[in-house]
């Protein structure tokens, strides 16, 4: 059995919006201190979040990159999109591990003051995730 590989953008993007759900749920838990509520959605987030990353290496390790098509204005966009995307990507995973292991070992003064930084990047990274699936695949047409 092979995989189709033409599945795996809309599906790391559904998982990309998915976890950018789960995060904004999950931090309006907390804001009401629902502990419990928190906790298991921030936990669901990083499981999808990590499903996107493994499903994202898997894509590209079997297809390289995607030239974006687009001209002029769409194109500068797309790329200071990709770019601060891409930069600030390479920051969640350690982020994210790292406020859970706070939280996971009840360390959540350390927890709190890390969330402060990983919730915002976490979150802008999901939902830029999803806007360059839409441009590059879905508006712009972009092929393997």
């Amino acid at each position: 059995m092979t995989l189709d590989l033409n599945l795996f953008p809309a599906l790391n993007a559904s998982l990309n919006g998915a976890s950018a759900v789960l995060i904004l749920v999950g931090r309006a838990f907390i804001a009401r201190n629902q502990v419990a509520r928190h906790r298991a959605c921030m936990i669901a987030a990083v499981i999808t979040s990590s499903l996107f990353l493994a499903g994202y290496l898997y894509y590209h390790a079997h297809v390289g990159s995607v030239r974006f098509p687009g001209q002029g204005f769409a194109r500068a966009l797309y790329f200071v999109i990709l770019i601060s995307h891409t930069i600030l990507a390479a920051t969640v995973p350690p982020l994210v591990l790292t406020t859970l292991v706070f939280a996971l070992r009840e360390k959540f003064d350390r927890h709190r003051r890390l969330a402060r930084w990983t919730y915002p990047i976490w979150l802008y990274v999901s939902v830029t995730g999803v806007v360059v699936y839409i441009m590059l695949y879905r508006i712009y047409g972009a092929h393997a």
